[in-house]
């Protein structure tokens, strides 16, 4: 496709492109939610109110502190209810449309906000959790599933990954507003970070309310008339026009393959069939295992042996503590805040660059570069942590560059990517149930890691004492991302969702590197092709060709 032609199509796609990106806002629900709860579980006034007393002078209590299976419970509550949300994002995607699942979830989560910010007893502090965390699973599945489907092929890796930009923009701005209500010595302390949890949710509602719903779906229930309105929308001709009726065409034309099949279950996203149903469902649940096993949810989120993450209190805070200052307080940084912020910045920022590169690096070299670059500074932090004495300053810069680096790595690639072929590789029949399992998969091991990072770092009885070697773990696990990545993601740039269904039919783990063959524009390239592979970037007259079947292109 020529530059001139991106450019139109582009212009002619602005209003579509604008209302698939404003859904990624559900993300700053996720983002600020996880984000916001350590440094609450930290806040005087919250440890008065839900804590017991650890220290008194007399009659006077002077600390309050909860016991750590609790402080577990409370952090990991939140995990249980989105693995539960993203699991029931399917019937509800199904049955009520993606849209309206979304406006659902937004509902949920604010129970558990409005649970939360009234709770006066712990129990109840974590039921609002838990809803709030259903509510979160729901959007992490529906989310991706509604951009998918509403973006222009051209640009839904980076629509998609607008996802993971606002969690990242979520968990600044909890970072923020925590640091700017803790010294308050009333509830507000507390109340005031979980409560602007409205503002997030009520935000996201009303866009919803005035954005289409997927035209796929609306196909789905024989809508056709509300289905040719939404593309209209999203792609700014008129509902009669030539190009919307070709496209509505083709959606038409995958559904009535997959209706001949029947109404699907979860034991159809698991079934062997030629277009590799089973194959997609486990590269989605693989993909999401491997993004949170490469170790980011061990650095922004767990517990050691305090509320402050692992990274921060090894390698920012000595652990001799024999002077009483901190590595950043030697280097000129009062505030430890000001780590939060440098490390959520760093998140936040290289988010931008994977962006920009899905949709014109592709997402096979993002996600190789990106692992390898997270497998090179895992390891050299388990080796420099573990070799170098925690006194010595230069080691301690030297790892906390990697870390950033990691951190960076990570934000432009596995962060956004994940997702995106998680919200892309599934066809309509099954895509909702699909999506919800790979969604369940992020959520199972985000809380696994969470669970059992204590464990591999603490020093105490029954403990593994890795502390700093757990880098070797996530290393490792960088180290299968790259090799899943060559072996098992084909690329999938520029395509719309019925031509990723035919890619799948022709393409098997380990020719993903040489399956997809790039033409160029015009040429008939019918020499010349690696034995055993097909073309199926061949163009003719608008058409993609096969050698089993012919799918327009689509816009959308």
């Amino acid at each position: 496709m020529s530059d001139a032609t991106i450019s139109n199509s582009g212009k002619r796609h602005l209003a579509g492109v604008a209302m698939a990106t404003f859904a990624s806002f559900g993300g700053i629900l996720l983002g600020y939610d996880t984000g916001t709860i350590n440094g609450i579980l930290q806040m005087p006034d919250w440890l008065r109110t839900f804590g017991n007393p650890l220290l008194s002078e007399g009659t006077t209590v002077v600390h309050f502190s909860i016991p750590t299976s609790t402080e577990s419970l409370v952090v990991s509550i939140l995990s249980a209810g989105t693995f539960l949300g993203a699991l029931g994002g399917a019937p509800i995607a199904d049955i009520c449309g993606r849209r309206t699942g979304i406006l659902i979830s937004c509902v949920v989560f604010c129970l558990g906000v409005a649970l939360q910010t009234g709770a006066l007893t712990l129990p109840t502090f974590i039921a609002g959790r838990f809803f709030a965390g259903f509510g979160v699973g729901l959007i992490s599945t529906l989310v991706p599933m509604y951009q998918s489907e509403c973006s222009p092929k051209w640009i839904r890796g980076a629509v998609v990954s607008c996802w993971s930009l606002t969690i990242t923009v979520g968990l600044l701005l909890a970072s923020v507003i925590n640091n700017a209500t803790k010294a308050r010595p009333d509830h507000g302390a507390w109340r005031i970070p979980i409560a602007i949890q409205f503002v997030w949710a009520s935000i996201l509602f009303v866009g919803m309310l005035w954005l289409p719903e997927t035209p796929r779906w609306l196909m789905k229930e024989k809508r056709e008339t509300s289905a040719s309105r939404s593309l209209s929308r999203l792609t700014g001709h008129p509902p009669d026009d030539l190009t919307v009726q070709a496209e509505l065409q083709a959606i038409r034309e995958a559904l009535r393959k997959e209706d001949k099949a029947g109404e699907s279950t979860y034991r159809d996203c698991f079934r062997l069939t030629p277009n590799r149903i089973a194959l997609r469902t486990l590269t989605s649940i693989v993909i999401q295992a491997l993004q949170q096993l490469s170790g980011i949810t061990f650095i922004f989120y767990c517990e050691y042996p305090s509320a402050s993450p692992f990274f921060v209190r090894k390698f920012i805070v000595p652990a001799a503590y024999a002077d009483g200052t901190t590595f950043f307080a030697n280097a000129g940084i009062q505030n430890p805040f000001l780590v939060n912020v440098i490390v959520n910045i760093v998140n936040m920022a290289m988010t931008l660059p994977g962006i920009w590169g899905a949709d014109r690096l592709g997402r096979r070299p993002l996600l190789l570069w990106g692992a390898a670059v997270m497998c090179i500074c895992a390891f050299l932090v388990a080796i420099l942590g573990a070799a170098a004495p925690v006194q010595d300053l230069a080691p301690q810069r030297a790892v906390i560059a990697l870390v950033c680096i990691y951190i960076a790595a990570f934000a432009a690639t596995w962060g956004p990517l994940a997702w995106v072929i998680a919200g892309e590789i599934f066809p309509h029949n099954i895509r909702a149930k699909a999506i919800s399992l790979s969604a369940a998969s992020h959520w199972l091991w985000n809380w696994a890691i969470s669970f059992a990072a204590p464990y591999l770092v603490n020093s105490g009885k029954g403990d593994a004492h890795l502390g700093e070697k757990v880098f070797f773990i996530w290393g490792s696990m960088c180290a299968a991302c790259v090799l899943f990545a060559y072996f098992c993601i084909p690329e999938t740039k520029g395509l719309s969702l019925e031509q990723v269904d035919l890619l799948y039919q022709h393409w098997s783990p380990g020719t993903a590197r040489r399956f997809r063959k790039q033409t160029p524009e015009g040429s008939r390239n019918s020499s010349g092709m690696e034995k055993g592979t097909v073309d199926v970037e061949k163009k003719n007259g608008g058409l993609w060709e096969s050698a089993v079947e012919t799918i327009p292109v689509l816009d959308v």
